[in-house]
């Protein structure tokens, strides 16, 4: 079981995260950022699968989303989440600093991931992405996106509806359908100023593409409605650093709801050790 506990950026906010203990010497830490509708909790079963085979994982619920109430479904700027991500490890590198460091980011928080060694480099050892949101299939309306652009000048903190409503975007598993289907704490709407923010972050990583010196893992869903897998290969290849990539057949867009036996988690793994051989 986790460790609940909770982590106060510089700016005063404090936003919930998971602890899990890895299971015997530590090999290294694991730090996660999940998507834009998700939340910690979605991702228990794998967290759990690293923490026993030795590495010390710590799942952020991003601010304003998950278990965070406060500015709910809103965020300052851009700069603002990468720098919530960086503070926390290097608050946690006060503890057993030595450990390698490798970010997983899910989804949404693909870019999040992508954008840290431009904002905050030689932080982290390498990254973990798992079907990141970095070249996106589904976008608001043009009209909508209209009324965004103007809310975020005029009514900033006017919420819209994240354009991510129908369970089956993510998972072709009925159970997991029913689950994200009834997520009591799951984002569904975010604020005109997180969605200007999220376009902008777009922009962003034109530039932090570029600096991604350290090794990436890249796997990617066949199925995936949500997410370019095309694209997303060749944004990612653009990276200095070494890239692998693999997109798993019959696969939907949240890999922890594959199959148990699935082996996206066993690649994972081998990828993470061989990093530290």
């Amino acid at each position: 079981m986790p460790v609940l506990a909770q982590f106060r950026a510089s700016d005063g906010y404090p936003f919930y995260y998971r602890h899990y203990p890895a299971v015997g010497w530590p090999k290294a830490r694991l730090v996660f950022v999940h998507g834009i509708r998700s939340h910690g909790a979605w991702y228990a079963r794998s967290c759990e699968k690293f923490a026993r085979n030795g590495f010390e994982v710590d799942f952020l619920d991003r601010r304003g989303a998950g278990l965070n109430t406060a500015h709910r479904g809103d965020a300052p700027a851009f700069r603002r989440l990468l720098d919530d991500v960086a503070e926390f490890i290097q608050y946690r590198r006060a503890e057993r600093g030595w450990l390698p460091v490798f970010v997983g980011g899910i989804s949404w928080g693909g870019k999040l991931a992508v954008g840290l060694p431009y904002r905050r480099p030689n932080l982290i050892d390498g990254l973990v992405l798992l079907c990141p949101g970095l070249v996106a299939r589904i976008a608001p309306p043009f009209g909508r996106r209209m009324r965004i652009a103007l809310a975020r000048v005029l009514r900033p903190w006017r919420a819209f509806p994240i354009p991510l409503n129908e369970p089956e975007l993510f998972t072709g598993s009925a159970s997991w359908q029913q689950y994200i289907d009834h997520d009591a704490i799951g984002l569904r709407w975010a604020t005109a100023r997180f969605l200007f923010n999220s376009f902008a972050l777009d922009i962003y990583l034109q530039r932090a593409a570029r600096c991604v010196e350290i090794p990436t893992l890249l796997l990617l869903a066949e199925q995936d409605r949500i997410l370019d897998n095309t694209h997303t290969a060749a944004f990612v290849r653009r990276f200095p650093g070494p890239v692998q990539i693999r997109e798993y057949s019959k696969t939907h867009h949240t890999l922890e709801f594959e199959d148990e036996q699935h082996p996206w988690f066993a690649d994972t793994l081998s990828w993470l050790e061989s990093q530290l051989a």
